[in-house]
């Protein structure tokens, strides 16, 4: 796994491990282009560092954006799709302007049926990790 250029993994006080930027980035950057492995409806994975493609589609993060944090005022978004060969892809791009040393994070945005007790720390910290209400 080559190393992403702007992107460390660190001991991060939100949970466990986490990412810091060790450059500036500014909103609409590119962070990183993720690099993954496909798993497809029926076959067997164990994971908790994937994103969900479709309903049959994850895609397991397998370099340093795997340990990204979530808050629910994330600095940090990630965009996902599938190509024209039907490989899935994925990008993280900066919400908003990022500093050298800053935390980067993005909204995990978990199904109601997944979600988690969330200890992000955020002034609007919603309490869960689950996907907003529209």
């Amino acid at each position: 796994m080559p190393l992403i250029d702007g992107l460390k993994v660190v001991r991060s006080v939100l949970h466990g491990y986490g990412v810091v930027a060790t450059r500036d980035f500014v909103e609409g950057d590119v962070l990183a282009d993720v690099e993954g492995v496909t798993w497809r409806d029926g076959e067997w994975w164990d994971d908790t560092h994937t994103l969900r493609i479709t309903d049959s589609m994850w895609f397991d993060m397998v370099d340093q954006t795997r340990w990204i944090n979530h808050s629910c005022e994330a600095n940090a978004e990630v965009d996902l799709g599938v190509d024209e060969h039907g490989e899935p892809w994925a990008k993280v791009y900066a919400w908003r302007d990022i500093k050298a040393g800053e935390e980067v994070t993005y909204d995990y945005e978990f199904p109601p049926e997944l979600a988690e007790p969330c200890r992000c720390g955020a002034p609007k910290c919603r309490g869960v990790i689950v996907r907003e209400a529209p």
